[in-house]
């Protein structure tokens, strides 16, 4: 059983901080010395920006992924559509059979070509992404060094 005589430790008041929906008015009231509580808040409302923004701009990334994923697919079913239209496995001889062999080479060279375009777009969206999470973490760094220099006064 859990004596609160034997831990200092207060679960209702911690609990109370959490049903708490206003962290600005909590920030306020703590005290830190040299450092403003608006200045913590406006941080961490970067960082919250920074974050969406990553989202966003990996969000449209991946839907522009989605879009050329759809447009090869239904490509490659149009093409095999017309090589199967077109394909009379009784009349098979050596020239459709050499035909089919350079229309197979061709497909497989479109299709890595397609999945080379697609790994870039990936690693773009990834990349735009990191690059917006980077630079906000810069700034954060040189913020947080900003309140550190104004702690050391």
């Amino acid at each position: 059983m859990f004596d609160k005589n034997l831990f200092p430790f207060d679960t209702e008041k911690m609990m109370e901080m959490f049903k708490t929906p206003d962290f600005t008015k909590m920030m306020t009231e703590m005290k830190f010395p040299a450092v403003s509580p608006e200045e913590l808040m406006a941080t961490q409302k970067k960082n919250m920006d920074a974050l969406v923004e990553a989202n966003k701009a990996a969000a449209a990334g991946y839907q522009d992924l989605f879009k050329k994923q759809v447009a090869i697919f239904e490509e490659t079913m149009s093409e095999a559509q017309k090589q199967m239209k077109g394909f009379d496995a009784s009349k098979l001889s050596p020239e459709s059979a050499a035909a089919q062999t350079e229309l197979t080479k061709a497909a497989v060279q479109k299709a890595l070509a397609n999945m080379k375009m697609l790994a870039e777009t990936a690693q773009k969206a990834n990349a735009d992404a990191y690059t917006i999470v980077s630079a906000r973490i810069k700034e954060s760094v040189a913020e947080l060094q900003d309140m550190a220099a104004k702690l050391q006064k």
